[in-house]
């Protein structure tokens, strides 16, 4: 099918960014800034995502219809609510100004981009977009209730109740089973319809399960599918690795008639298969079925987009932008945390003892002296990021019982004695722990273990280098939020940051074909790169990085012609 012109777009996604409380990761910021970057291009993106027990009530969004299916063997009945995207995601005035002839199916094909809520007890997790599941169950709660949060958007499509779309475009696994829906299920037919694009975000979490032998499987879920799926499932819905496991991700990758990666050059390391041993982090063993997508023009990349109108930055006035303001910031954030839990932390009580110590050397410093370097980070706690930073590291001086981490920080104190790394982020228990041991030993080291938005905020604008040496990238957005406001960074030269990044241009990266290489590569060009501080060049490498825009205008261009229009 050859589509001249697309008006309407579905986006089918776990987060969205656009809602308060519905962000995880880099999906939520792409579902938040996609719709209103494609209506200035003509076209109208919905979003459907669970309503996570909380957003609907939250947004007061209008309740829309009830639809029963069935789902595990039983009957379930799975309530959809609708709202107008709101224009700020603290904002519901527009939401309360819908009226029930506004939910007609023939107003909703003409509404502006709208959010449809997916209402079910199994889609509930304490206001959690995510379950942190047993590690001998991986991916079980989620599962299934992306699985039937499949099934509820794909049933609502094949029975009129959403509107008609001319493409349907999904992301990630949590989305990927309604493509085997529309392919291996004779039911949901009519979906074909319409053009179906992948984007793969995260390739590395594929949501596989067992087909069968557990109550979060695929026979569990779909008993009246299980035994009368279209040939095409034998290809597509099972796990090249592991023969009685589905894997929603290939599903996607197979029965879409796009796939999408968030940069270009991701696109070319998923064609190749991973060598975790080796630092390299390729198709995950879904490589040779995205070849063969690439083989038949079927595999784009496109980098995400970046905001930079002055509503997508934290106002704050010069008075506010010291160090010392930054310190106070994240005390007031690490002390919020302990309002949630019974017990203080130990990882909260070191950082705490860390900014005690950090503000009273800067109130003992003699008027006039050099402000801190502030060597910033942020990101989620994920072996993806931190990989490196936790690797041994042999040092010159015959030191090798130090983490690639520590090896830093002693560069950094010898450099920059006064300098500060704050690092910013939440997620792998063992990691935080893992960061702790290392925050207790080095005194120019904060960890705050969670997330903050004015913090982070903060940290992009103050920072002097901003530090991201994952392991790998598919796009990557918090180099381009320090880039934004004039920091560069320092980076590993894989995905997305090798297509944002321009080594001695507009920052700093580094490469290995070894986790020892890379290990050493990084300490040696932090080294490099800090001896630069205050030079010309850097300066230059400064203001080159502000300069960089990767804006959502041109890349909503890109996903009209390169990927909707087939």
């Amino acid at each position: 099918m050859t589509q001249e012109n697309v008006n309407r777009v579905l986006l089918v996604a776990a987060e969205n960014d656009a809602l308060y409380g519905a962000k995880v990761g880099g999906m939520a910021d792409v579902i938040r800034d996609l719709p209103p970057a494609l209506a200035q291009c003509g076209v109208t993106a919905d979003v459907a995502m669970p309503n996570y027990g909380f957003l609907a009530e939250h947004y007061h969004a209008k309740h829309f219809a009830n639809i029963s299916l069935d789902f595990a063997g039983s009957k379930h009945t799975v309530k959809v609510f609708c709202m107008p995207r709101p224009t700020h995601k603290t904002d519901a005035s527009a939401i309360n100004r819908m009226s029930d002839a506004d939910l007609q199916p023939q107003q909703l094909q003409t509404n502006p981009p709208m959010v449809y809520l997916f209402d079910h007890p199994l889609f509930n997790h304490n206001g959690q977009v995510y379950c942190n599941g047993a590690h001998d169950r991986p991916f079980a709660e989620d599962a299934t209730k992306f699985a039937l949060f499949s099934l509820s958007v794909a049933t609502c499509l094949v029975d009129n109740i959403l509107p008609r779309y001319d493409v349907l475009h999904l992301h990630d696994w949590h989305a990927a089973m309604v493509a085997m829906l529309r392919k291996c299920v004779d039911y949901f037919d009519s979906l074909n319809s319409m053009e179906c694009i992948y984007t793969i975000h995260n390739l590395a979490l594929q949501g596989v399960r067992p087909f069968s032998g557990d109550h979060s499987s695929f026979q569990a879920w779909f008993p009246q599918y299980a035994s009368q799926l279209k040939p095409v499932a034998n290809q597509s819905i099972y796990d090249p690795r592991y023969s009685n496991c589905i894997n929603p991700m290939r599903m996607g990758i197979v029965l879409s008639d796009k796939v999408h990666l968030v940069s270009p050059t991701y696109a070319q390391e998923v064609l190749l298969p991973s060598d975790h041993q080796k630092g390299f982090f390729g198709g995950e063993g879904l490589e040779a079925d995205l070849a063969l997508k690439a083989e038949h023009q079927q595999l784009i990349g496109i980098i995400n987009g970046c905001m930079y109108d002055d509503s997508s930055q934290t106002e704050t006035s010069a008075a506010d932008n010291t160090v010392l303001d930054l310190l106070t910031l994240a005390e007031n954030a690490v002390l919020s945390w302990q309002t949630k839990v019974e017990h203080v932390s130990a990882l909260d009580s070191i950082a705490l003892s860390r900014i005690s110590q950090l503000k009273l050397a800067m109130s003992l410093a003699e008027k006039g002296a050099q402000t801190p370097f502030l060597l910033t980070s942020v990101g989620r706690l994920t072996e993806q990021k931190v990989l490196l930073l936790l690797q041994p590291y042999d040092s010159p001086n015959g030191q090798s019982d130090i983490t690639v981490l520590e090896a830093l920080l002693q560069a950094f104190k010898q450099l920059q004695p006064n300098g500060i790394l704050l690092l910013l982020g939440s997620g792998d228990d063992q990691i935080a722990k893992d960061l702790q041991t290392v925050a207790a030993r080095f005194d120019n080291l904060l960890f705050m273990h969670g997330y903050d938005e004015l913090l982070s905020d903060r940290l992009y604008q103050q920072g002097d280098l901003f530090l991201m040496p994952s392991s790998f990238e598919p796009c990557g957005i918090s180099q381009m939020l320090a880039m934004r406001e004039g920091q560069p960074c320092l980076v590993h030269a894989v995905g997305g940051l090798k297509d944002t990044i321009e080594d001695n241009v507009s920052g700093w990266a580094f490469t290995g074909a070894s986790l020892p290489e890379q290990s050493e590569a990084l300490v040696e060009r932090f080294r490099q790169v800090l001896a630069l501080y205050g030079t010309p060049t850097w300066r230059k490498v400064a203001k080159n990085a502000a300069k960089q825009r990767f804006t959502w205008d041109s890349v909503a261009k890109d996903y009209i012609e390169k990927l909707y229009r087939l």
